[in-house]
């Protein structure tokens, strides 16, 4: 029997980011997303999942910043201060019109969609054309991926290769790869304050056991499509000799003087 994947609430990842752990790893994606996104200006940028941690930094410049949850893992009020700029929303159902976004960021998403393809889809359909999508998922072979204390053991884990065909499949290009978490999901106080080091290493050495994948790509508008091959090709062979020429009615003319 298949049983869905389940969303992780919320509330959850809210109490998760608060922690001692969950600041290290907000800090360590932070600084992944940003080499990605250095700043955004005079651009409509929408988070889906929880990328709350992360969206402020674009606030200030950015046109508008709007940070879109899943009803199935729900919301929270977001920002603390001023009007709300969350919605309770479907990830294969947005609810904004075609070409209209011109950066999405997915974090706490693609592991737990019913239907990867399909959300990769309508992030096609919303995104600008040229628009760009970045995405953090858990990694395989990473080890955060096999601890259900955090949320990225929760769901479905992608590799390198797996996320490139589903980016393919949607009409998404992959611009650039990148991956963080390159620490053990750990919440001692030695782990934690030899953060910086141990990412240096573990980045240097055993890049394939980061906690998640981070891959930006960008909306294609078009697609090539392989013509058919022909079953027989004419060729065409130059005669050397006089060939006699044909009549309408397919018969030959004869050479008066030449016939018996």
């Amino acid at each position: 029997m298949r049983y869905p994947l389940m969303y992780v609430d919320v509330v959850d990842l809210r109490e998760f980011y608060a922690t001692p752990l969950g600041r290290a790893a907000s800090h360590s994606l932070g600084g992944a997303l940003g080499a990605a996104w250095p700043d955004l200006v005079d651009e409509r940028v929408v988070g889906l999942g929880y990328c709350l941690p992360w969206l402020s930094r674009y606030r200030e410049r950015a046109e508008r910043v709007l940070a879109f949850m899943p009803a199935a893992q729900g919301a929270v009020g977001w920002p603390q201060e001023g009007p709300s700029l969350t919605a309770l929303v479907h990830d294969q159902q947005l609810p904004v019109a075609d070409s209209s976004i011109d950066r999405l960021l997915m974090v706490h998403l693609l592991e737990h969609s019913e239907n990867p393809a399909e959300t990769l889809s309508e992030a096609w359909r919303v995104l600008t054309p040229g628009g760009r999508l970045l995405i953090v998922v858990p990694n395989r072979t990473g080890l955060w991926a096999r601890f259900e204390h955090t949320p990225f053991g929760t769901g479905r884990p992608f590799s390198r290769g797996q996320m490139a065909r589903l980016l393919r499949e949607a009409l998404l290009t992959p611009t650039m790869w990148s991956d963080s978490l390159h620490f053990p999901p750990m919440s001692r106080r030695s782990i934690l304050r030899a953060r910086t080091g141990l990412e240096r290493i573990s980045r240097r050495l055993w890049p394939a056991f980061a906690g998640v994948v981070v891959v930006e790509a960008t909306k294609r508008l078009y697609q090539g499509l392989p013509s058919p091959a022909r079953a027989t090709r004419r060729v065409l062979i130059p005669a050397l000799a006089p060939q006699p020429a044909a009549l309408a009615g397919g018969r030959l003319r004869r050479d008066p003087e030449g016939s018996d």
